[in-house]
């Protein structure tokens, strides 16, 4: 999958869709309206907490932006995934399955290198992540709480508050994430 593609297609779509010029949907993301530019045209290769600003203005899923729509039986390959980077390439986020409005959750497959981090936004209300944690330990942190988990542990927290990943021990922190959403209003 190449993400830079379906990215652009995935905005430029939700943009049109809601009759937002790139002045308006840069203002409501707080980007450039030149970035926003790039982004829809695929030619720059966004950071994950880019995305999630982008997600975050327009109000929708992360995921709603990084996949490809499909109502039919699909294989994920793990060769065939672009992963998003973040924190110099110490945090990586494989999208797996996306959002869409039948479907109100997302997966990912998360890889944190030692040392790596993550801080994200809040999603939108309501929204809640389920963690499990298959090597490593990482320590998760809310607005008011912090988790320490190794492998086998799993964790559910309400995701619509800032919060964050840190790998705490040596090895690669290896985790699948599901993000679950509230039904639309």
């Amino acid at each position: 999958m190449n993400i830079s593609s379906v990215l652009s297609k995935n905005v430029k779509n939700i943009r049109q869709k809601r009759g937002l010029t790139l002045d308006q949907a840069a203002s409501a993301c707080a980007i450039s309206r030149s970035m926003l530019a790039q982004i829809e045209k695929g030619s720059v290769n966004p950071t994950i907490s880019m995305i999630w600003k982008i997600a975050g203005g327009l109000k929708v899923p992360f995921a709603s932006l990084v996949e490809q729509d499909s109502s039919e039986p699909e294989v994920v390959r793990a060769v065939d995934i672009t992963p998003l980077e973040a924190d110099q390439g110490r945090y990586l986020n494989f999208p797996i399955f996306g959002f869409d409005e039948k479907r109100l959750f997302e997966t990912y497959r998360i890889v944190i290198k030692p040392q790596g981090s993550l801080r994200s936004q809040a999603h939108p209300k309501g929204a809640q992540e389920f963690i499990t944690v298959f090597a490593g330990q990482v320590r998760i942190s809310t607005e008011t709480e912090s988790f320490e988990l190794t492998a086998g542990d799993s964790l559910r927290f309400c995701a619509d508050q800032a919060h964050g990943y840190d790998n705490i021990g040596n090895g690669d922190v290896q985790m699948s994430m599901i993000i679950v959403y509230d039904k639309p209003q």
